[in-house]
Order: structure tokens, then C-alpha cells, then sequence
């Protein structure tokens, strides 16, 4: 009889979580939509209203928040719990029974609602999914091993010119970040203030570092941020780090789908300029809620349509390909399938195909992966301070994003589009892109030659302009109107005069090919006073 009874005691409990369901509901409109657009400090902060003025983007009423009215009565209704909110699409992510989520139609200010279990919806299909959350183990900075990783992509060049993330915004999406807080590795990031803030979407606390389930948030961190005197450093170690919590370690279901939108919609109203996200959606536990392969179209997963609205919105999104190139599923998933995402795949150190990463398919409307870097054998730091290498697109993926966040400090006029773009063009393969390496490994150094040559971004010097710098075999200057002699002085860095060059009125080139690769010193002399620059020789 006691058998019997657990067995009926089982039943009851597993049909009660069986009978679980998430959905969407959308709702029909916002509260004083056309004030808060007007007032727009009212609802985002300075640095998100300056990065949209400058791409041209209009703050409209995506960008009001959802009405906490509504928010409320859902909270009251009998049988739902309120998981997570979009202001982006209008909707709030709920939880509850069928029946009671099916009741909500009711409400007059619901427009719509929609199931992750696609076979409930009578209209049209609740469309979400993911990648396996689990990763097979395994200035003049001294990078230690972690040298070959960003060497691969020349992001040490970019860290001699200066451009090491200053001034640059970051959000991390992931599933936790114990010891961030305490850890050697981030003391600089603290120290500097260069630790903004978090939020654990996953819990609803500001207490980030409390939700221990994961480290993975941590050894991602690492890998842009980290910084260990002469062992290791990180590919964007001066950048500015908001970290969110939206991926629960413990299951998987379509709200984590919901929570990274939250937090990217977050990141928006802070100004955040980039966004990596080493986390992908597939298929879940609730078989109901999982995706197919042809779901991977860039346009149908809830985390997509977030990612790709993100975009519109002037963010700069990279994301992990995902880890499934071994497995039946194989390709690419969300929301890395998006097109306004940077999609990362993985290669060895020597730069062969990881043959853990996923794959692009036909289904995907725009090339993926879109480029790759080191997934196999990374070098990361563990929540314990210990360096070691991992393997992973999650770990590529934050590599090269830190390189870009150099990249996006050195062109800092440059459209998020502007600088997936140019780091396409550059990449190995850019002329025959393959479903293995994309458009293969990207060379930012070359990037950077290219626009520091142009015009828009040449160094005014004076009056003068100095361009490109760091340079290479040449250097240009164009002479102020009214100077018609310029004398250009070079010294090393102990004071001794290498060179002296006269530039007459109007543009000069100097021949730099007897110059050893180094830093210099530039003195600038006027008819009516001097400048000195320092100028780096690659």
C-alpha cells in the first residue's frame, strides 16, 4: 500500500509540472507614450540617448517601458507567475497552467497570447529554442599562453596603438560570475571602476555574485577582462563591464530566452556599446518547447527577434556560434542565427576548424558562422584565480569581441554595421566563406591600416595631420595653410634623434623603412611653436 501511494504521491507531482506552461502575452499599447518620447532622459540614460543620436536611430515607443499596470494585474491573476518583460515587443513572459494562461485572452489589454508549446497556439506557432549550455574542458602587455589567441587576429596590435577598450561599454549575458568581485585577476577592473554594475535576471537580484550554479560568466569575463602582471591579459582589459545574469544553470526553458532580452533591452537604456553572449537556445527540457533545425532561420526564436531589435537599436551584438558540430543537430542556433548578429565559431591555435563548432546551413538567411577565432585550447581564469585552457565557441566568441571593442575605440564613428563589416572584409576567406570558418579569421591590424590611411580619421596635429599611426613604412603629413615649412624631428624613446625630415607646404610622405619596430617620438616644428606626438612603428 505505501508503494502505491508514493507512486500516486509521484503522479500528482509530476503532472502538476507537466501542466507548467510558458507563453507571451503582448499587450496592446504603452502608458503616455508620446511624453516619454518627447522626454526621453525620462526612460534612458544620457549615453544611450548620445549613441543613438549618433547612428540616427529614433527613440520611439519601443523604447517606453511596459506598462507596470498591466504588469500588476497578470501578477493578480489566479495561477500565473510573471517571469520577465519586454518593452521591445510589448510583452511579459508568464507562467502557469494552460488554463490560466488561455483565461488572460480575456484581459482587455492583452492583444494576444503565446505558447512556447507550439502545438497549443491556434494561430500561429510560439517560436523558441537552444544550444547545450555545456562546454568541453579541457601598452606592452606580456599575454603569457594567451599570446597565440589574440595574436591570431592581431589584437595586440591594436593594444600597442592604445586601443585597448577605453571609454568602450560591454554587457556580458551568461549564466553566473562567482568571485568576480574577489578575484586577483579583476582587481584592475575594479580598481579602476571599470566594474559598472549587474543584475541577475535568472533570481531578480542585484546580488550577482550570490547565484553560484555557474562559473562560466567568470571564465568569459576572463577572457576580455582578465589581467594577471605578466601571465595574462585580456583582449579588451580597459573596456567598462555591465554583467547580467539571464541563463539558468539548472534547467532549460524558453524564459531564459525572455530574461536575455530583458537584459539586452537593459543594456540598450544604459548606453552599452557591445554585447557578447556565450550562451545559445535549441532544444529544451519540455520537448514541447524545442525548436527544429529549420527554426534556425534568423527570424524565428524569441531571442532572434530580440537580438536582430537590439541591432535596430544600435547595439553591437557577438555571439557564440554554439558547440554542436559533433552532435545530430550540427548547426548554428539562436540567437546567433540572427543577421544582426557577429556569430563566432572556434578554431585551434593553429587556426584549423574546431570540430565542436556549429555549423551554418542553407536555413540561414545570412552567412554563419560569420568568422572565427580560438575555441580549442583557450586560455581562461577560473573563479579560483588559476589560468587554463577550455574549449568552446563560448570562449571564442569573448575573445574576439574583445578585439572588436578595441576596434570599435579606435573607429569610434563607425556604425555597429560599419564594424561587422569591416571585420567580414578582413577575415581570411572573406572571398569564398565556407558553413566551417565563415568568412574565416578576421586581421584587425589591417582594419585599422586601412581607416587610419583614410582622411576621416587622420590625427590633427596642431593644424597639421599626422596619419596613419601606428604605421608601417610611410608616414603622411599635410601642412597647415599658413606654415609653409615643417620640420619633423624623430627620437627614440631614450631621447636619441634617429631622424629629421623637411615637409614643404601642402601634403608629404616620409619613408619609414630604415625604422626598427618600436614606439617613437615625434617633434613637430613650426615657424610658430612645436608639437611632439608619439608614433608607433609595427
Amino acid at each position: 500500500m505505501k508503494k502505491i501511494v508514493l507512486f500516486i504521491v509521484y503522479l500528482t507531482i509530476h503532472f502538476n509540472v507537466v501542466a507548467q506552461q510558458d507563453a507571451w502575452i503582448y499587450l496592446i499599447d504603452k502608458l503616455n507614450v508620446q511624453a516619454a518620447i518627447n522626454n526621453p532622459i525620462s526612460i534612458l540614460t544620457q549615453k544611450s540617448i548620445d549613441r543613438k543620436q549618433k547612428y540616427g536611430i529614433s527613440i520611439d515607443q519601443q523604447d517606453v517601458p511596459v506598462n507596470e499596470n498591466y504588469i500588476s494585474q497578470l501578477k493578480n491573476a489566479t495561477g500565473i507567475t510573471v517571469m520577465a518583460k519586454s518593452k521591445w515587443f510589448n510583452a511579459v513572459h508568464v507562467r502557469g497552467t494552460q488554463e490560466s494562461i488561455q483565461a488572460l485572452e480575456d484581459l482587455s489589454f492583452v492583444s494576444n497570447v503565446e505558447f512556447a508549446n507550439k502545438n497549443l497556439n491556434t494561430t500561429k506557432a510560439a517560436k523558441q529554442k537552444r544550444i547545450s549550455k555545456k562546454e568541453a574542458a579541457a601598452t606592452t602587455f606580456n599575454y603569457g599562453n594567451a599570446l597565440n589567441q589574440i595574436k591570431m587576429f592581431n589584437g595586440d596590435v591594436l593594444h600597442e596603438a592604445n586601443y585597448t577598450g577605453e571609454g568602450i561599454t560591454v554587457a556580458l549575458m551568461d549564466s553566473g560570475f562567482p568571485n568576480v568581485n574577489t578575484m586577483s585577476a579583476f582587481q584592475k577592473l575594479r580598481d579602476t571602476g571599470h566594474l559598472l554594475d549587474g543584475y541577475d535576471f535568472v533570481n531578480r537580484t542585484s546580488n550577482i555574485y550570490a547565484n553560484t550554479a555557474s562559473n562560466h560568466g567568470t571564465l568569459v569575463l576572463s577572457t576580455m577582462a582578465g589581467f594577471i602582471q605578466d601571465q595574462f591579459v585580456g583582449t579588451a582589459p580597459n573596456a567598462s563591464y555591465y554583467l547580467f545574469i539571464t541563463e539558468d544553470a539548472a534547467s532549460e526553458n524558453p524564459v531564459e530566452e525572455s530574461y536575455w532580452v530583458e537584459a539586452v533591452e537593459r543594456a540598450d537604456s544604459l548606453g552599452v556599446d557591445v554585447i557578447n553572449t556565450s550562451l545559445g537556445y535549441t532544444t529544451y527540457d519540455n520537448a514541447n518547447y524545442s525548436y527544429s533545425p529549420s527554426d534556425m532561420d534568423g527570424d524565428t526564436a524569441f531571442i532572434t527577434k530580440g537580438a536582430n531589435k537590439a541591432f535596430e537599436k544600435g547595439l553591437l551584438l557577438v555571439n557564440s556560434a554554439g558547440n554542436s558540430g559533433n552532435n545530430t543537430w550540427g548547426i548554428v542556433g539562436a540567437p546567433a542565427d540572427a543577421q544582426g548578429v557577429l556569430s563566432i565559431g572556434a578554431v585551434n591555435a593553429s587556426g584549423t576548424y574546431a570540430s565542436f563548432s556549429s555549423m551554418g546551413n542553407a536555413t540561414q538567411p545570412s552567412q554563419k558562422p560569420d568568422i572565427v577565432a580560438q575555441g580549442l585550447a583557450s586560455y581562461v581564469i577560473t573563479e579560483n584565480d588559476v589560468i587554463t585552457t577550455f574549449n568552446g565557441t563560448s570562449f571564442s566568441s569573448p575573445i574576439i569581441a574583445g578585439g572588436i571593442v578595441c576596434l570599435k575605440q579606435a573607429l569610434p564613428d563607425k556604425t555597429p554595421l560599419e564594424i561587422m563589416q569591416l571585420v567580414r572584409a578582413s577575415a581570411s576567406q572573406y572571398e569564398m566563406p565556407d558553413y566551417f570558418l565563415g568568412y574565416g579569421i578576421p586581421d584587425l591590424e589591417a582594419i585599422l591600416d586601412q581607416e587610419l590611411s583614410t582622411t576621416s580619421y587622420k590625427k590633427e596635429v596642431n593644424n597639421s595631420y599626422v596619419y596613419p599611426n601606428p604605421f608601417k613604412d610611410k608616414i603622411n603629413f599635410i601642412t597647415p595653410p599658413d606654415q609653409n615649412v615643417l620640420a619633423i624631428h624623430i627620437y627614440d624613446v631614450l631621447g636619441k634623434k634617429i631622424q629629421s625630415f623637411l615637409v614643404q607646404e601642402g601634403e608629404g610622405t616620409i619613408n619609414t623603412v630604415a625604422l626598427s619596430k618600436g614606439i617613437y617620438i615625434a617633434n613637430i616644428e613650426f615657424e610658430k611653436g612645436r608639437k611632439t606626438i608619439k608614433l608607433i612603428k609595427k
